[in-house]
C-alpha cells in the first residue's frame, strides 16, 4: 500500500491531468449547487493550482441568497477562521499564502464548509494536502456540514484514515452531489 506521501504525489498529478482535460468541470459542478445541504453561511475556498475552481459555484450560491465566506490562516498550527466574502470583493494573501478576505472583514462561523482535496472515497474519507488546516478547523467546528469539492475522477476505493481525520458528509463534483451514508 502506498504511503500518504506517495498517494498525495500521485493524486496531485491526477488532479492536474483532470484539470487540463476538463476545463468546464467547475461550471458543471456549480450546476448541481441546488443539491447541496442547506446552510446560510457557506465557506468556499480560492482555488490554488489544480484545485477545482469555486468561482462559478460562488456566483450560483450568491445568487441563491446564501452568504459566503472564505477560510483564513492566521497561524500555521491553528484552526482557520472564516471571514465573510462575496464575489468581486478584494482579497489578500493569508499566513499560508492563500487569497483571503481583508482583516477588517466580519469574522463568521460557517454551517456548510466546501473543502478542496486530493482524493475522496465513498465513506467520507478525504485526503488533503497534508497541512492539517481543514482537519484542525473541522475539529473546532464539529457541527458544520463538511463537503468535498472535487473532480469525480479524484475518487479512490478506500482511504486509510487516522484518528484526527474528519469524514466528509458529502462530495460535490461535476457529475453531481453525493451524500455520504
Amino acid at each position: 500500500m502506498a504511503s500518504k506521501h506517495e498517494l498525495r504525489a500521485s493524486m496531485r498529478a491526477l488532479r492536474k491531468r483532470l484539470a487540463e482535460i476538463d476545463n468546464e468541470a467547475a461550471e458543471r459542478a456549480a450546476g448541481h449547487a441546488g443539491a447541496l445541504p442547506s446552510g446560510d453561511m457557506v465557506a468556499l475556498y480560492r482555488a490554488m493550482g489544480s484545485e477545482l475552481d469555486t468561482d462559478a459555484l460562488a456566483m450560483v450560491l450568491h445568487q441563491e441568497g446564501r452568504r459566503l465566506c472564505l477560510p483564513v490562516v492566521i497561524e500555521r498550527d491553528a484552526a482557520m477562521i472564516f471571514r465573510a466574502w462575496a464575489p468581486g470583493e478584494p482579497l489578500e494573501l493569508d499566513a499560508a499564502g492563500c487569497p483571503a478576505p481583508l482583516p477588517l472583514t466580519e469574522t463568521v462561523t460557517p454551517d456548510l464548509i466546501l473543502t478542496p482535496l486530493l482524493a475522496f472515497d465513498a465513506h467520507g474519507g478525504r485526503l488533503g494536502q497534508g497541512g492539517g488546516y481543514y482537519d484542525r478547523t473541522f475539529a473546532v467546528l464539529p457541527d458544520a456540514v463538511r463537503v468535498g469539492f472535487a473532480y469525480a475522477g479524484q475518487e479512490v476505493e478506500r482511504l486509510a484514515l487516522e484518528p484526527h481525520d474528519m469524514r466528509l458528509h458529502g462530495v460535490l463534483t461535476e457529475t453531481g452531489y453525493r451524500a455520504v451514508p
